[in-house]
């Protein structure tokens, strides 16, 4: 998915809303904020690639990205990364408490709907504030679990004070892993593909291992019934 935004009358930039380092080099910081507040609190912001984001600009922080003409400063990075992660969770349970479940069943995406199975059962499993904290780290489920935790009346100031706690560990500390890696490695923009991939896929660990333990936990009803 890809958008195209006109700075000048003869010049255009595409920029791939999927792509961590494009959004980086079109809106700087304010992108990273708009991208945290629309990813946590409104559901058209489920494919957004929060974790890569994050880390890459940090890691843009440290001047690994000066080669491609992007160079971010960390004290309004933290800022808006947490303001976003923060501000968007609080809305998207807001709009969860006015609009009840009917919110999530009108989107139509398969991959949202798991992440709403996914977010309910770490409600139930874990209960309100281990969920809240847990959800920030799994894909779509920081998404979904938000406005599910506002049409369940999770009260407001269980939500407020978990959502701040999971939003702040989350936002500030995968932006300060992505800067002190760095600052700590020569030349890191060389290995930039390869380190988003690899957060990537640590960010995904949590909904696998949820996956396979549900999996096990339904066969082995299976296997005593």
């Amino acid at each position: 998915m890809t958008a195209l935004l006109a700075f000048s009358p003869s010049s255009q930039l595409a920029v791939n809303v999927l792509d961590a380092h494009s959004l980086l080099a079109a809106f700087g910081v304010l992108g990273v904020g708009v991208v945290m507040f629309a990813e946590t609190g409104l559901l058209i912001g489920f494919f957004l690639p929060g974790d890569s984001l994050l880390f890459t600009a940090g890691l843009l922080c440290t001047g690994g990205g000066s080669g491609r003409g992007v160079q971010l400063s960390l004290a309004p990075l933290l800022v808006a990364a947490a303001v976003g992660a923060l501000a968007g969770a609080q809305c998207g349970y807001l709009l969860g408490r006015r609009a009840g479940g009917a919110l999530l069943a009108r989107g139509r995406s398969a991959r949202l709907h798991e992440g709403a199975q996914r977010a309910e059962e770490l409600l139930e499993r874990y209960g309100h504030a281990k969920a809240i904290v847990l959800a920030r780290f799994v894909p779509v489920v920081r998404t979904v679990l938000n406005p599910l935790a506002g049409a369940l009346r999770v009260p407001a100031r269980t939500f407020t004070l978990w959502q701040v706690v999971g939003g702040l560990v989350w936002s500030l500390g995968l932006t300060l892993a992505g800067y002190g890696l760095g600052s700590s490695i020569p030349n890191v923009d060389r290995y930039l593909l390869p380190l988003v991939a690899v957060i990537v896929m640590v960010s995904l660990l949590p909904l696998a291992t949820e996956l396979l333990r549900s999996r096990r936990s339904a066969k082995a009803k299976e296997a005593r019934g």
